[in-house]
């Protein structure tokens, strides 16, 4: 037993690569590091440095190769023109988002505009996005908040720099707190960093928010190359994943509850509306689709890009 055992092993394994290989080409799949491990895939390759070990393949294999992390294929696009071929001529194909954890309980189940697949529900949120939020016209309205905020930070700064001369300064945190600042007046007209806030129990719930997010963000989800861990139940970066989600849900029904509750807004007049205070409005006249979840979901794009910026 042990020694048919020992010869079918090898024959087995032999078989299965070589099976591997033939679909591959029938497929007309990219070349592909050897050997592709069961269940690992090319997980065993990355080391520390992950660019430059996927430079090192890219020299082998040229400038465009599938690598496989446990059960997901991932195509690696390493020539500019090859890149430029895949974001023009083939938009269409790469544009759907890839169905991870994160987009699940981030993205509203895949519904949000950062996750959500291409087609009529993806084009909608970006035309409110591009058309509503962020053209141009009202950035230049709301420029005033940026000249301010830029105005605090040096003024903090030359007042730190005479308190205590040739001090180091943390330029990235500086410029973190700016940056969500100038965003969070935008979106709600509330300011979250800095002075006047030291003592706010909502600045604090954002910023706790803020970190959790920056640091789920570095973790991997064992799930998403694994599927079949997720049969052992909710555990670990999944269930960190749930858990965050329902407190920036609940942080951002609660800025929506504020702005219903003032209908005069920060400042009032169409010049100095909110991005919230103009969802609102939306919403009053197409209930159906501006729902709070989607007004959260647009909102929460806008938080997170900032939040994986730095």
């Amino acid at each position: 037993m042990e020694v048919t055992l020992f010869i079918n092993l090898p024959l087995f394994l032999s078989f299965y690569f070589l099976a591997k290989n033939f679909v591959r080409k029938l497929q007309n799949l990219p070349p592909s590091p050897f050997p592709t491990l069961p269940l690992l895939g090319h997980l065993h390759l990355l080391k520390k440095s992950i660019h430059r070990t996927l430079s090192k393949l890219s020299d082998r294999y040229g400038p465009v190769f599938l690598l496989r992390f446990g059960s997901r294929r991932v195509l690696l696009v390493a020539s500019p023109s090859a890149a430029e071929e895949c974001f023009t001529q083939n938009d269409i194909v790469f544009a759907n988002r890839p169905r991870l954890l994160v987009g699940k309980h981030r993205g509203y189940n895949f519904t949000s505009m950062a996750w959500a697949s291409y087609g009529d529900h993806w084009r909608n949120l970006r035309r409110i996005a591009s058309l509503e939020l962020l053209f141009s016209h009202r950035l230049r309205i709301l420029s005033h908040i940026r000249v301010k905020e830029i105005q605090s930070l040096i003024h903090r700064l030359y007042k730190d720099s005479t308190v205590i001369p040739d001090q180091a300064v943390n330029m990235k945190s500086a410029f973190f707190k700016l940056t969500f600042n100038v965003m969070t007046r935008m979106i709600a007209g509330k300011r979250y960093y800095g002075e006047g806030v030291e003592n706010s129990e909502e600045a604090k719930r954002f910023q706790e928010i803020v970190s959790e997010t920056g640091q789920l963000g570095a973790e991997k989800n064992v799930g998403d190359f694994f599927p079949f861990v997720r049969w052992f139940g909710i555990k670990g970066s999944e269930k960190k994943l749930i858990d965050l989600h329902e407190k920036r849900d609940k942080f951002m029904q609660d800025l929506i509850e504020q702005h219903r509750s003032n209908e005069s807004g920060f400042g009032g007049g169409e010049r100095k509306r909110t991005m919230i205070e103009i969802l609102l409005s939306l919403h009053d006249t197409e209930p159906e689709y501006y729902t709070d979840e989607n007004i959260r979901s647009l909102l929460l794009v806008r938080y997170l890009y900032f939040c994986f910026s730095f």
